[in-house]
């Protein structure tokens, strides 16, 4: 585990760090939140990873807006992001130019309104990829492109309980080998999880994760797929 060095032009926003970068097996790409005051976590990450020796493959520029939460690797050459508040369709079309001719193809995925624009609504808002099989959705708020895309690719769904909406259910970290990391206070979805033969970890989020409106998967940036 690496940790990000502090800088004064960070808010505390910036302890999601999934959002600033999008690593990719040429390198990374930096991204440019759509939200003003995390614009310099792009940058910042993306010095510090160049300090690890991970190369820069691209960098999205105003007036592109993107965030790591709207991006999903449905597979190693399919890209699935999310078009909403924080990423819009320059953003998307500035991806599509750097990945399209390394054979990635990226698809636009049309979120909801939801609680409107000063709610944080990201694409793995409504999804996480449990294994490379499975996902857990929040199913009522995914589009129907994208829940027909999801399955005609294969994936199996695990729909949340929708009372635990509100506390961030859907946003589940996977570790691998069927493991997963989720927020103790969705009992009923853990349960859910655990009956379809996951072994879920847990830990309290209702300062860290809830309030901030921001899960397990939010707080990491994973450098390498495997």
């Amino acid at each position: 585990m690496l940790e990000l060095s502090p800088a004064e032009e960070l808010t505390l926003d910036a302890v999601y760090a999934h959002d600033a970068s999008l690593p990719s097996d040429f390198g990374l790409i930096v991204m440019r939140p759509g939200k003003t005051n995390r614009i310099a976590e792009g940058p910042w990450q993306g010095s510090h990873c160049e300090g690890l020796g991970v190369s820069i493959f691209g960098t999205i520029t105003a007036p592109g807006k993107t965030e790591g939460g709207d991006i999903l690797w449905i597979d190693s050459k399919t890209l699935l992001v999310g078009r909403g508040y924080r990423t819009n369709a320059e953003g998307i079309s500035q991806l599509r130019s750097m990945l399209t001719p390394k054979g990635v193809e990226v698809i636009s995925a049309p979120l909801p309104y939801g609680q409107g624009p000063t709610t944080c609504l990201h694409l793995m808002s409504l999804i996480s990829l449990l294994d490379e099989q499975t996902a857990i959705v929040d199913l009522p708020w995914l589009s129907v492109e994208t829940v027909e895309l999801l399955t005609a690719r294969g994936y199996k769904f695990i729909e949340i309980d929708y009372s635990e909406r509100e506390t961030l259910a859907c946003n589940v970290l996977a570790l691998g080998n069927r493991r997963l990391l989720a927020l103790q206070e969705n009992a009923k979805t853990n349960a859910k999880l655990r009956a379809a033969g996951f072994d879920v970890r847990t830990f309290p989020g209702s300062e860290l994760c809830i309030n901030g409106g921001g899960g397990p998967t939010c707080l990491t940036r994973p450098l390498l797929r495997s």
